[in-house]
């Protein structure tokens, strides 16, 4: 992409939204669609500016440069103003979910780890939601201020200062959405965030003529970078609606991209699935997707199936296979590592399931048994100038050809650290390999993958792998083989882990049932199929398999399993049971 002479300058999002306030001061950047429908305001690049300008001005009366701001907000442009209004008062803005009154109790831990882990000292709000979370703010000895309210007049945004900051100054803390692990900052500076966006609207072949849509949480680092920056970053417009609007009625979605022409829009695995199983036929055949040409999808494992499905169903509307653009990426890289490559279908390698448990990489050839064999998406090459190393995590020295080892990043756009944690920054962030060069430093992910023909597969995370009589088993794939087993059950809700009984590592299996069966539904029937779709695909024993109701596994703000979290929780005795059915072990 080819950026006009007076953008060459330009080294962060303030000096962009500045240079595009002027230029283009009455053209819209993001729309907020009301249920996903109606368009409820807008923001221009002059009113964004001005917003900013008046923000930031009350924030530099109330803190100083540096300080943190937590930012607890509704989907909708009150987030975006109070962002970019700490960004222009050289504030770390910290995006965070909003809690629902109806879950307060279970948002208020990672709340109070967040205000503690990173020394806040102040929260940002709408009016509407200010008052109950006074008491929040209270209790934690923290100032608390409304940013929506009146427009702002052009004296008060005149009196705003420019922040003195530069490329390595720190522009948000990205709290890890704690999959495995407490969360975490992720520290991403001004310099590392535009960088990684001139990278990303290259692999994603973002243009002037482009068109977004987006209702990923803002707070997660796919739903802000992807869905909010980079519109702002390539000077296109965006059309957003809350994961809510989306999930109630997954229409809402395609209609959007459908009714604006959208050309970019993204969401995990999930979300393209939902579409597939609850947009009926009479609705598709109202769609034109014809001009969607990048439907990236990340954040949690990447299925084939789906990928198929969705194309062979939208066929009909216009859609493209060859514009699903699988990716990888993580909130320590500021967001994207890899995607598939222009022009290209996406791919992906039938693998031998039992060499892989052993962390070897052995296509299945025509006649193996399919039970024994699994899918592995391409993610595509590193994007930029990222390198990716696949490295032994024990020896710390790089595997061979065709073995599964963890997947080590380096790469010029990725945050230095968390946030006031040194030894874990250390580990994580400054990792070096065991060899003559000592090459690094490596971000160490934690995620499990390959490399062939120079594109990434990713097989797991290293944390979740289960060990069963020295044989690896990823817990993806016996998810897929339960969620398939009977039609009773959620797919995408479910959890597989290793507990330790009686000395030996055994499996345990929860799974969530559709409301629709619980009235009605043969417990012993389901259990059954289970066990004897596990058994059979991946030559396991289910040791105790626990049907739980709708909403009961943990996941995190961005959809993904909390694997660790359901093994406490299931240990402790705190999951909504249906039935618990541990077959004893002879």
């Amino acid at each position: 992409m080819d950026e006009p002479e007076q953008l060459q300058d330009e080294t962060n999002l303030i000096d962009r939204l500045l240079t595009r306030a002027s230029s283009h001061a009455t053209q819209r950047l993001h729309t907020f669609l009301s249920e996903g429908e109606t368009e409820a305001g807008h923001l221009t690049y002059e009113t964004l500016d001005r917003h900013a300008r008046a923000i930031a001005v009350d924030l530099q009366r109330k803190i100083g440069e540096g300080e943190r701001a937590l930012l607890l907000y509704p989907p909708g442009l009150d987030f975006i103003c109070a962002f970019f209004g700490c960004l222009y008062a050289g504030i770390v803005a910290i995006p965070a979910p909003l809690p629902h009154r109806a879950r307060l109790q279970r948002s208020l831990p990672r709340l109070q780890c967040l205000i503690e882990d990173s020394g806040t000292s102040l929260v940002l709000t709408d009016t509407a939601h200010l008052p109950e979370l006074e008491a929040l703010a209270f209790l934690a000895g923290l100032s608390i201020l409304a940013t929506d309210g009146q427009p702002p007049d052009e004296h008060e945004a005149g009196e705003w200062r420019e922040p003195c900051i530069n490329e390595d100054t720190l522009a948000y803390l990205q709290y890890t959405s704690g999959s495995t692990s407490e969360p975490k900052g992720v520290m991403v500076r001004h310099g590392d965030l535009f960088r990684h966006c001139g990278h990303t609207a290259r692999a994603w072949g973002y243009g002037p003529d482009s068109v977004a849509a987006t209702w990923l949480p803002h707070f997660h680092d796919y739903g802000l970078v992807d869905g909010i920056i980079q519109p702002l970053f390539t000077g296109i417009p965006v059309y957003m609606m809350s994961p809510v609007a989306f999930v109630v009625r997954p229409e809402r979605w395609l209609k959007a991209i459908s009714h604006y022409g959208v050309t970019h829009s993204q969401a995990p695995n999930f979300g393209y699935e939902l579409c597939v199983q609850r947009i009926k036929p009479a609705e598709r055949e109202r769609l034109n997707l014809g001009r969607w040409t990048t439907a990236s999808t990340g954040a949690e494992p990447v299925s084939i199936n789906t990928i198929e499905r969705f194309s062979e169903v939208f066929k009909q509307s216009g859609f493209e296979r060859s514009a699903f653009y699988p990716a990888y990426g993580l909130a320590e890289a500021t967001l994207l590592v890899t995607t598939k490559q222009h022009q290209k279908p996406p791919g992906a390698l039938r693998l031998d399931a039992s060499a892989l448990e052993a962390h070897e990489v052995v296509e299945a050839c025509a006649g193996y048994d399919q039970g024994r064999t699994c899918s592995v998406v391409s993610c595509g090459p590193p994007i930029g100038e990222t390198q990716i190393a696949i490295v032994d995590p024990k020896t710390r020295r790089r595997v061979a050809a065709q073995q599964v080892g963890e997947i080590w990043v380096s790469s010029a756009s990725m945050a230095p650290g968390y946030w006031q944690r040194k030894e874990e920054s250390e580990h994580t962030f400054r990792a070096h390999l065991l060899d003559e060069q000592g090459e690094g430093p490596f971000l160490r992910t934690g995620d499990l993958g390959f490399i062939q023909d120079g594109e990434l597969y990713v097989t797991g995370r290293i944390k979740d792998i289960i060990i069963i009589r020295g044989r690896n088993h990823y817990p993806q794939d016996i998810e897929l083989t339960m969620a398939g087993s009977h039609p009773a059950l959620r797919p995408g809700f479910g959890a597989a882990f290793g507990l330790e009984i009686g000395g030996q590592e055994r499996l345990i299996v929860t799974q969530e049932v559709r409301p629709q069966f619980l009235e009605d539904i043969d417990i012993a029937d389901v259990v059954g199929e289970i066990r004897e779709a596990v058994s059979e695909e991946h030559e396991i024993q289910v040791y105790d398999a626990v049907l739980v109701r709708a909403g009961s596994i943990p996941m995190t703000s961005s959809g993904k399993i909390q694997r660790s979290e359901c093994r406490q929780r299931f240990v402790e005795g705190r999951l909504d049971l249906l039935v618990n059915t541990r077959l004893v072990a002879s």
